[in-house]
């Protein structure tokens, strides 16, 4: 298992034209659906006027949540293209929603997944993609005396101090790698 994915790291936005229909992406860095849903409803309110609001998320390190919404579209048309530039770029905790303006002219489903494919894959292009790391949270409570024990393995293996308390009862909260999570757990434990 790896503990590493990639996503993006701001809003990135895309644009693709096909038949006077315009199609305006936009992507998004998101974490829970809460945050999905409060941006859809940004974009409804903003884009009123818009035929369709079509969109796909895929969130967690494990890539195990995700959604595709065709919004009145026919039937796969929308929602699994968009879906697919998020699988082939193999990113995560990301939204990208796709506003279409409709043209006049009807474009067929094959011509819809292609405008939604390529609208989507133009937002991803503009995007800064960044690798993260999967991490895990430790807490640690020792006494006082193991104090120098303790900051020699955090120093060693260099996981970030959430937070320390250091008093007669002292706790450290410290974030690491999930691949190195286990060792830093049996270290620390063999203090006590």
């Amino acid at each position: 298992m790896t503990d590493e994915f990639k996503t993006i790291k701001e809003v990135a936005e895309g644009y693709y034209t096909e038949k006077r229909s315009k199609f305006l992406a936009f992507a998004h860095h998101v974490e829970t659906v809460d945050e999905v849903k409060e941006i859809l409803a940004g974009y409804r309110k903003k884009y009123y006027d818009a035929r369709h609001v079509c969109y796909a998320y895929m969130l967690g390190a494990g890539r195990e949540e995700f959604r595709a919404n065709d919004d009145g579209e026919p039937s796969s048309t929308a929602g699994k293209p968009i879906l697919g530039q998020i699988n082939s770029n193999e990113l995560t905790d990301i939204l990208i929603v796709v506003v279409r303006y409709y043209g006049g002219v009807n474009l067929g489903t094959s011509g819809l997944i292609v405008a939604y494919r390529e609208a989507a894959a133009d937002a991803i292009a503009h995007a800064t993609i960044e690798a993260r790391q999967v991490e895990e949270v430790i807490t640690y409570t020792f006494s006082y005396p193991q104090m120098n024990a303790v900051m020699r393995i955090v120093k060693e293996m260099s996981p970030r101090i959430l937070s320390q308390t250091f008093d007669n009862t002292c706790e450290i909260k410290l974030s690491i790698r999930q691949s190195e999570a286990e060792e830093l757990r049996n270290r620390l434990g063999k203090l006590l």
